[in-house]
């Protein structure tokens, strides 16, 4: 697995927001003038959703029945409602946060060490991981699963193991990716059929593992707020809500505003702007040795993990010395792992190669017995093409790649919509402390940096 030099930060969002903008061949007239147009339009006039309805999800849903309804409805994240609330005056009341699959991915890495230790003690019962128990358990069964709860957890029930006369396996529960390399179809059993993973809640795991902050805007907001919201500060949705009323009225995705610049072919001034070559608006914004990639033959788990330690939502596959991409796992692959544990229930060999390979023989729009294969383009591509590719297969990012296929740049989502727009100084500064200072007591934790 490849990941930047140690010594490599990723960038502030006014650090990568200032690059962006200090390396757009762009006239600045044009660029005035199409974030005023931006500041004018409200977010009232951005489409609804399909159907016209947010999907939310109740807080007391079971993880395993969030990630059937984030995949059954194609979406990658949903607003999670108290269960608690019965009228309430705000969001702040009815809505809890944000599920989306960065944040399961953390509870299945995590619970991956704890299911292993009650696995080899016989059953999670056996191992001390009830429902009922105290500490750093009863902490788990509540939801509180961070690093520390983790590790007391793991103490007591390998304590509760050997008391009980099981010996535990050497090596297992040393962490997640360990675990799993030691469980089998039982892993399933454990961590989807016994306490406490099966009653383990969508609540638990907003408030435990939370990705990104919860920020709605109201419908009078301006699209400008959006577009910057969803590019120089690293969100990936954003809710909107009527003045004086609690209710999400729209759902507002980086891939869904990406499709609405598509349709603005004709325009002058998206023609200008798409005609441009990826260089001229300062693509692909990291240098090709700080492209976070993973090897064919490394573990899935060791995929997954690698962004979730880095905040990322997707990696190339790469083979070879050379980086040779032949392939693209993404965070939202998590719920095949939970949703079809009869393909993916031996992890011991699991590898991504065989993960991808196995999808690809099962999904109805794969070929060849393999997944489709990733976005590519050249570095000279056109920024239009590049939102062309992106749209039609709404994925949220696109491979640069030399002629060998070496992979040498990565363009998301967040850097198709930064090249349409600029912050005006201060514009976002009094906003987005305000929604921070409404959200502190919610426990908002980091962004994603994709």
């Amino acid at each position: 697995m490849d990941q930047p030099d140690e010594n490599v930060k990723l960038p502030s969002c006014d650090a990568y927001f200032d690059t962006i903008q200090s390396k757009k061949k762009l006239p600045l007239s044009l660029q005035e003038s199409l974030t005023a147009a931006f500041a004018q339009i409200p977010v009232s006039s951005f489409p609804d959703v399909p159907n016209g309805r947010v999907i939310e999800i109740p807080g007391d849903t079971s993880v395993l029945d969030a990630v059937r309804i984030l995949s059954e409805h194609n979406i990658r994240a949903a607003p999670v409602l108290n269960p608690e609330s019965t009228a309430p005056a705000d969001w702040k009341g009815r809505y809890l946060g944000i599920i989306d699959y960065s944040a399961i991915i953390l509870w299945v890495l995590e619970n991956a060490e704890i299911a292993a230790v009650a696995l080899s003690a016989g059953s999670a019962t056996m191992a001390g991981v009830g429902m009922g128990a105290v500490g750093a358990v009863g902490a788990a069964a509540l939801g509180a699963t961070g690093p520390a709860a983790v590790a007391g957890l793991t103490a007591a029930a390998v304590g509760a193991a050997v008391a009980g006369g099981l010996a535990a396996e050497k090596g297992v529960a040393k962490d997640g990716l360990t675990a799993a390399d030691h469980l089998g179809e039982d892993f399933y059993k454990v961590l989807l059929q016994q306490e406490p993973f099966k009653s383990t809640t969508v609540q638990s795991i907003v408030e435990s593992y939370r990705w990104s902050p919860f920020l709605p805007i109201t419908l009078d907001s301006s699209m400008l707020t959006v577009l910057l919201l969803l590019s120089k500060y690293r969100l990936r949705n954003v809710p909107v809500i009527e003045p004086d009323k609690p209710v999400i009225k729209n759902f507002i995705t980086q891939t869904g505003v990406v499709k609405g610049l598509q349709q603005c072919k004709g325009r002058d001034w998206f023609d200008y702007i798409s005609a441009l070559p990826l260089s001229d608006l300062g693509l692909p914004f990291m240098s090709f040795d700080e492209v976070i990639t993973v090897n064919s033959d490394d573990l899935i788990l060791e995929a997954f993990k690698c962004m979730k330690d880095n905040k990322i939502g997707g990696v190339p596959v790469v083979e070879g010395p050379n980086k040779k991409l032949v392939g693209s796992v993404s965070i939202r692959d998590i719920r095949f792992l939970l949703l079809r544990p009869d393909l993916f229930s031996n992890f011991r060999q699991l590898t991504v190669m065989e993960f991808m390979k196995t999808l690809g023989s099962t999904l109805p729009d794969s070929g060849n017995g393999l997944v489709k294969p990733p976005l590519t383009c050249s570095p000279d591509a056109s920024l239009g093409s590049v939102i062309d590719s992106i749209a039609s297969r709404i994925t949220h990012r696109i491979y640069v790649v030399d002629g060998d296929f070496e992979v040498v740049g990565v363009v998301t989502l967040r850097d198709v919509i930064s090249c349409f727009i600029y912050e005006p100084p201060g514009y976002c500064d009094n906003y987005v402390a305000s929604a921070m200072d409404k959200i502190e007591d919610k426990g908002a934790g980091s962004v994603d940096k994709s």
